[in-house]
Protein backbone atom coordinates (compact mmCIF):
# COMPACT_ATOMS: atom_id res chain seq x y z
CA UNK A 1 0.00 0.00 0.00
CA UNK A 2 1.48 3.62 -1.25
CA UNK A 3 -0.90 5.77 1.15
CA UNK A 4 -0.42 5.52 4.74
CA UNK A 5 -3.63 7.32 6.29
CA UNK A 6 -2.83 9.60 9.28
CA UNK A 7 -4.97 10.16 12.76
CA UNK A 8 -8.36 8.52 12.44
CA UNK A 9 -8.28 8.13 8.82
CA UNK A 10 -9.08 4.93 6.91
CA UNK A 11 -8.24 3.86 3.01
CA UNK A 12 -11.44 1.55 1.96
CA UNK A 13 -12.10 0.20 -0.97
CA UNK A 14 -15.52 -0.45 -2.37
CA UNK A 15 -17.15 -3.68 -2.75
CA UNK A 16 -18.53 -4.44 -5.89
CA UNK A 17 -22.50 -4.37 -4.90
CA UNK A 18 -24.89 -7.39 -6.92
CA UNK A 19 -25.55 -6.13 -10.65
CA UNK A 20 -28.44 -8.72 -10.64
CA UNK A 21 -32.05 -8.71 -8.89
CA UNK A 22 -33.11 -11.29 -7.10
CA UNK A 23 -35.58 -12.10 -10.14
CA UNK A 24 -32.57 -12.53 -12.46
CA UNK A 25 -32.67 -8.84 -13.93
CA UNK A 26 -29.44 -7.49 -14.80
CA UNK A 27 -28.73 -4.78 -14.01
CA UNK A 28 -26.20 -1.88 -16.38
CA UNK A 29 -23.32 -0.22 -15.06
CA UNK A 30 -24.77 3.38 -15.63
CA UNK A 31 -27.64 2.35 -13.66
CA UNK A 32 -26.19 0.78 -10.85
CA UNK A 33 -25.58 2.92 -7.27
CA UNK A 34 -22.11 3.45 -5.61
CA UNK A 35 -21.66 0.85 -3.07
CA UNK A 36 -22.35 1.66 -0.03
CA UNK A 37 -19.44 -1.17 1.85
CA UNK A 38 -16.38 -1.58 1.19
CA UNK A 39 -12.63 -3.33 2.78
CA UNK A 40 -10.48 -1.53 5.17
CA UNK A 41 -7.01 -1.86 3.34
CA UNK A 42 -5.19 0.46 5.89
CA UNK A 43 -5.90 2.52 8.90
CA UNK A 44 -4.33 5.40 10.93
CA UNK A 45 -2.43 5.43 14.08
CA UNK A 46 -5.69 7.14 15.76
CA UNK A 47 -6.22 10.30 17.39
CA UNK A 48 -5.04 12.34 20.62
CA UNK A 49 -7.34 12.93 22.66
CA UNK A 50 -7.05 16.50 25.20
CA UNK A 51 -4.11 15.14 27.17
CA UNK A 52 -2.30 13.80 24.15
CA UNK A 53 -3.17 10.29 25.06
CA UNK A 54 -3.20 8.38 21.67
CA UNK A 55 -6.49 6.97 20.90
CA UNK A 56 -6.63 3.84 18.30
CA UNK A 57 -9.53 3.20 15.84
CA UNK A 58 -11.76 0.32 16.32
CA UNK A 59 -11.44 -0.94 12.92
CA UNK A 60 -8.61 -2.86 11.71
CA UNK A 61 -7.46 -3.90 8.16
CA UNK A 62 -9.73 -6.66 6.28
CA UNK A 63 -12.84 -5.05 8.64
CA UNK A 64 -15.43 -5.27 5.96
CA UNK A 65 -17.50 -1.79 6.71
CA UNK A 66 -20.56 0.20 5.82
CA UNK A 67 -20.47 3.75 5.10
CA UNK A 68 -22.40 6.60 3.68
CA UNK A 69 -22.86 7.04 -0.07
CA UNK A 70 -21.04 9.86 -0.12
CA UNK A 71 -18.40 9.14 2.50
CA UNK A 72 -14.78 9.61 2.13
CA UNK A 73 -12.81 11.40 -0.46
CA UNK A 74 -11.88 9.40 -3.60
CA UNK A 75 -8.54 8.94 -4.98
CA UNK A 76 -6.97 6.77 -7.40
CA UNK A 77 -3.77 4.74 -6.78
CA UNK A 78 -2.59 2.23 -9.50
CA UNK A 79 -5.89 2.38 -11.19
CA UNK A 80 -7.64 1.87 -8.23
CA UNK A 81 -9.73 4.10 -7.06
CA UNK A 82 -10.46 4.08 -3.03
CA UNK A 83 -11.66 6.76 -0.86
CA UNK A 84 -10.04 8.26 2.36
CA UNK A 85 -12.21 8.58 5.19
CA UNK A 86 -12.43 9.18 9.10
CA UNK A 87 -13.33 6.39 11.06
CA UNK A 88 -16.23 8.14 12.37
CA UNK A 89 -17.93 8.07 8.48
CA UNK A 90 -18.30 4.28 9.12
CA UNK A 91 -21.43 3.10 10.31
CA UNK A 92 -20.81 -0.41 10.97
CA UNK A 93 -18.75 -3.11 10.82
CA UNK A 94 -20.05 -6.30 9.13
CA UNK A 95 -19.55 -9.71 11.04
CA UNK A 96 -18.05 -12.60 8.83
Amino acid sequence: MKLRPLHDRVIVKRVDSERKTASGIVIPDNAAEKPDQGEILAVGPGKRDDAGKLIELGVKVGDRVLFGKYSGQSVKVDGDELLVMREDDIMAVIAA
